[in-house]
């Protein structure tokens, strides 16, 4: 069953929830200088979140943490969850589809894991995505996740400093981890219907079983960590600079690939509705303004 090793995975994704939700807050205290700064500092909401099953027992649940109008953030939300129960008929079959072995003889399904979608007030700080996820059914256990970066106005610079973070982090475990993850990132957060890529890329992964719990693990971790060395500084270095009302146009569009991407093609989007978890939960990603144009 994996207790042990499940207890740990859920630890560790609302310990790295509680990093993040305080280096964010840390960000709005400081911010006193440019754009913004004159409103008053951001501070999370904290929602608890239930899970029931069909019949009302107890199917988990979590952790759902956003911040709106912040002088930093505009919309940022920090979602960490433990779930469990019986697989959907839409959601076994997903998984048979994938090769998920046993799922039509035993659908129950243990998930855990930490998702964060950040939206600027400041357009020339980049939004950014970051999940990791521990999966389990009585047949097969993977991890998941990663983080990607979204600017509506791309500086090289804040690119390669992204990447240079994740990779750092990666190759510890390997070196082959960071170029496999990054192609794997291009190729996920690509957008069909809009011929573009979501943002500039980053990691990804998806059903990592390696065999060894623990390096996955630790590769998941390791995954985590990167995420605040990686894009913190960004922050500190664009939410200073001036911007224009086209400046803000141009987040608005930028706003409307995400909102896109996320409803059509997101695999955590559709698994979250599909398992019946807390709509406002799983629908936290989504910008607060968007523009079509």
């Amino acid at each position: 069953m994996m207790d042990t090793e499940k207890a740990r995975a859920s630890a560790w994704f609302r310990e790295l929830r509680d990093q993040i939700v305080a280096a964010f807050e840390a960000l709005e205290d400081s911010h006193d200088t440019g754009p913004f700064s004159e409103m008053a500092p951001g501070r999370f909401e904290v929602t608890e979140t239930k899970r029931a099953s069909d019949d009302g027992s107890d199917a988990g649940g979590g952790l759902m943490s956003v911040m709106r109008g912040g002088r930093v953030f505009e919309k940022v939300g920090v979602n960490v969850s433990t779930v469990y129960g019986t697989l959907g008929e839409a959601a076994q079959k997903a998984m048979a589809a994938r090769g998920v072995p046993g799922i039509k003889e035993d659908p129950s399904f243990w998930a855990s894991g930490i998702s964060l979608v950040a939206h600027m007030q400041n357009p020339h700080c980049p939004a950014v995505h970051m999940n990791t996820r521990m999966f389990w059914t009585p047949g097969a256990w993977w991890f998941g996740g990663g983080s990607d970066l979204n600017p509506c106005i791309e500086y090289a610079e804040d690119t390669g400093h992204f990447h240079a973070t994740q990779k750092a982090h990666l190759d510890p475990h390997g070196t082959a981890h960071y170029p496999r993850l990054k192609d794997w990132a291009d190729e996920y957060f690509y957008i069909p219907h809009r011929n573009r890529a979501r943002g500039v890329g980053g990691i990804f992964m998806d059903d990592q079983n390696s065999g060894d719990w623990e390096a996955d693990f630790a590769l998941t971790q390791d995954i985590g960590r990167a995420f605040l060395p990686a894009f913190v500084p960004l922050v500190e270095k664009r939410r200073v600079q001036p911007c224009t009302d086209a400046d803000k146009d141009t987040q608005l569009i930028h706003r409307g690939l995400y909102a896109e991407y996320n409803l059509v093609y997101d695999r955590g989007t559709k698994f979250g509705l599909a398992t019946g978890h807390d709509a406002n939960a799983v629908l936290m990603s989504l910008p607060p303004l968007a523009k079509w144009v």
